[in-house]
Formats: structure tokens, C-alpha cells, sequence
């Protein structure tokens, strides 16, 4: 607590932003006076899984377009016991596929709230979608020849050759 306002932290990747990211970041607005939101720097995603698609600046910038967040910060470390010290935080909200990784800040004296993103969107969906759909797309347009495209017999037998 700071001044008499419950401070609240949230992080993530917000890699590919959608619905359940801001579903998140608007829950943590509701539980509190003061928001941070963490976004996770690039180094810091690749050392736990691949690295983000969307680059870390164009993440941050995109989480401090929205009208909930006080503060948008980097996330530099999935320790945040330093964090919470140095900004006073009071509640700390994540989505609850890291249940129980952060329990230990509760003997920091902080609430912690592992956010239900349930079924439905997700980056990593998402992302399986768009690689299924470009591959159906390019197995169907692979076998069309365009009628306006004039191509030589030796082109057409190295063609796949390229792939």
C-alpha cells in the first residue's frame, strides 16, 4: 500500500494481444487503486520458451495504449520479490497457467490471484491457427496453374525445388 492505495501488479507476455489479456489487466484494475502492468522483454520470454513474435516495443506500446494501466513497466525477471519491494505492491495477478509459481510472495504480505483465462483465445492458439490456415493455403494454391502466367517446361519441373 503507498499513500493509502492498494497497489496491483500484473504481468505478461501480450504476445499477439487479444480478449483475455485484456480480460486480465482489466480484472487486476478492478482490484485496486494503482495498476502496473509488467510486459515481458523479449530476453526474458526466450529464456523460458520461443521468443515472442510481436517485438517487445511494439507489446509495450500496445499495453500502454489501453486506458487501465497507471504504469507500464518492462518485466526483466520472473522473480518479483525485488519488484514488490520497490514499488509497494499489494496484489499480484497472473493468468493461472503459472498457478502456484508465485505463492511465495504471499509471505511477502502480497494477495496473489492466479486469473482464470479459461477456454477460448490464447497467443499460442492463435498463432497454430494462422500456421494451419498458410499451410492449407499453400497446399491449395500450390497445385493451381494461372492461365496468365507464361512458364517454361524446365521452370515448372524445378519449381518445387524452391520449397
Amino acid at each position: 500500500m503507498y499513500n493509502n492505495r492498494i497497489v496491483v501488479y500484473t504481468s505478461g507476455t501480450f504476445d499477439m494481444f487479444h480478449s483475455n489479456h485484456l480480460k486480465m489487466i482489466e480484472y487486476a484494475r478492478g482490484l485496486g487503486e494503482t495498476l502496473i502492468v509488467g510486459v515481458s522483454t523479449d530476453e526474458l520470454v526466450s529464456s523460458y520458451k520461443r521468443p515472442p513474435i510481436i517485438p517487445f516495443e511494439e507489446r509495450i506500446a500496445i499495453v500502454k495504449a489501453l486506458k487501465a494501466p497507471d504504469v507500464v513497466i518492462p518485466q526483466r525477471s520472473l522473480d518479483h520479490t525485488e519488484l514488490v519491494k520497490k514499488l509497494n505492491i499489494d496484489v499480484f495477478v497472473v493468468g493461472d497457467d503459472w498457478t502456484g509459481k508465485y505463492d511465495y510472495l504471499r509471505d511477502l504480505g502480497v494477495t496473489v490471484f492466479y486469473f482464470p483465462y479459461g477456454e477460448g483465445v490464447s497467443s499460442t492458439k492463435i498463432k497454430q491457427e494462422i500456421l494451419d490456415n498458410y499451410n492449407d493455403m499453400k497446399s491449395r494454391h500450390e497445385t493451381k496453374v494461372n492461365p496468365d502466367v507464361k512458364v517454361r517446361s524446365s521452370e515448372v519441373n524445378n519449381s518445387t525445388d524452391n520449397y
